[in-house]
């Protein structure tokens, strides 16, 4: 059931305390961060001991809805899911959108730390899995908290409209599109710009990483289906062997991205699991295989899919062997960061941590569906947010291994520094973008 909580009569006591200290005076983001550490840390390690896997965010979503409601925020829960949508409105001017999203992953956490997750569930399949943030989505629904109580406690700092999205489902591909879908920019103010980070597992803590244009790729899942004619391994001649016709294919496909795509392309044709036959002397009725498939423009995203079906349909009629069963699902769209967003928000990070600490990012193959929001028509920028002490990382340089990526059971973020980082930086920026003429300087 949705419900729209109008804070004014639900803050209480403790909304109008936040009011009623903040100072005449605007507190410089990085001295509030350092003075309100202790008590973020601890809502950190709360969401990081209590992950929810995507469509399942119920309890993350209740806490958040909670969190902003006693800042005094007009908070509606249930969009999209269990999306939470909070508008903080402070006067005239503009709508700046904050974005995060809450879900985690079913991943044993592998970490050692001694507030790390316990929690378990049950697969489709019946088989128990641990769940974890191991993608840093703690770290984002902590670092907007964070923002969103700055701002309460210095409303004298801006003016206008925030609006915290918490999102669920970003690991599926399929929240934003879910959020939008139930009138995100309808059923509230479009925001004219948009704005939200990422951890990084290979930048230092204190850095941030940011890139204008595209930064993340076009993402898409294909399933297909070889299907052949079972028999007996020792007279292959009266079958149709589909492992073979799969093996056929999974070198056909790395023909596409190097000899149908032009080389100043990014694409990638990845063949991520296989599965046919059930015995060393049986040949089975059919193999499948799992793919995903990245690049950035539409135009190389649609070549891309049609050449797969082309190449799986062809390698089938080589074999004489029934078509292919072929399904594409969980796309989602490459993210590109504004190019005019971003030269106004680089002196506002530069302002809050220092022009060395801004790191010219690479585009990356991962995905994000924060792009949906882009394609809609709004603005966006999503930079990255360091989160491993530099020591930590030269040890692994040292060593002559990488770090524990992103979705790894070994990943875990340096969380004091990366927090103070985040938040001055995403304070910062909201505060200039939305800024007060009559605020004291």
């Amino acid at each position: 059931m949705r419900f729209a909580v109008h804070s004014w009569f639900i803050a209480g006591i403790f909304a109008a305390a936040v009011v009623l200290t903040a100072d005449a005076r605007a507190e410089k983001p990085s001295a509030w961060v350092a003075e309100h550490l202790d008590e973020l840390v601890s809502l950190y390690q709360n969401f990081h001991q209590h992950p929810e896997l995507s469509f399942q965010e119920e309890r993350t979503a209740k806490r958040l809805a909670g969190e902003l409601q006693t800042l005094g925020v007009e908070v509606t829960t249930e969009v999209g899911g269990h999306g939470v949508v909070g508008i903080f409105r402070n006067g005239p001017g503009p709508t700046l959108m904050l974005r995060d999203d809450m879900d985690a992953l079913p991943v044993v956490k592998e970490t050692g730390l001694v507030y790390a997750s316990r929690e378990r569930i049950e697969s489709t399949n019946g088989t128990s899995v641990g769940v974890m943030h191991a993608c840093g989505h703690d770290v984002h629904m902590t670092n907007l908290i964070g923002v969103a109580r700055y701002l309460a406690a210095n409303q004298s700092a801006w003016q206008g409209t925030v609006m915290f999205v918490f999102q669920p489902a970003e690991e599926r591909g399929a929240g934003a599109k879910a959020m939008l879908k139930d009138g995100l920019f309808e059923r509230f103010p479009k925001p004219d710009f948009a704005l939200a980070l990422h951890v990084d597992s290979t930048l230092a803590t204190g850095k941030i990483g940011y890139r204008a244009g595209f930064a993340l790729a076009n993402v898409d899942s294909v399933d297909i289906t070889m299907y052949g004619r079972g028999g007996h391994g020792a007279y292959p001649q009266t079958t149709i062997d589909p492992i073979v016709e799969s093996a056929q294919l999974v070198v056909d496909l790395q023909s596409i991205v190097s000899r149908e795509i032009a080389p100043v392309e990014s694409a990638v044709i990845t063949v991520g699991s296989i599965h046919g036959g059930t015995k060393h002397n049986i040949i089975g009725n059919q193999c499948k295989l799992q793919l995903t498939v990245r690049s950035y423009t539409d135009e190389v995203r649609e070549h891309l899919l049609e050449a797969i079906q082309r190449k799986a349909k062809a390698v089938a009629m080589s074999f004489r062997a029934p078509q292919p069963k072929i399904d594409i699902s969980e796309g989602t769209p490459a993210m590109r960061n504004d190019d005019d967003l971003v030269r106004r928000v680089l002196p506002s990070l530069q302002r809050a941590i220092g022009k060395e600490n801004l790191i010219p990012a690479e585009p990356s193959m991962g995905g994000e569906d924060f792009s949906r929001y882009g394609r809609a028509g709004v603005p966006i920028f999503m930079f990255r947010l360091g989160s491993v002490d530099a020591k930590r990382l030269a040890g692994y340089k040292r060593i002559k291994q990488p770090p524990p990526s992103l979705h790894s059971a070994l990943y875990y973020p340096d969380v004091e520094p990366t927090l103070e980082t985040g938040i001055a930086a995403m304070a910062t920026t909201v505060v200039d973008l939305l800024p007060n003429a009559n605020s004291p300087k």
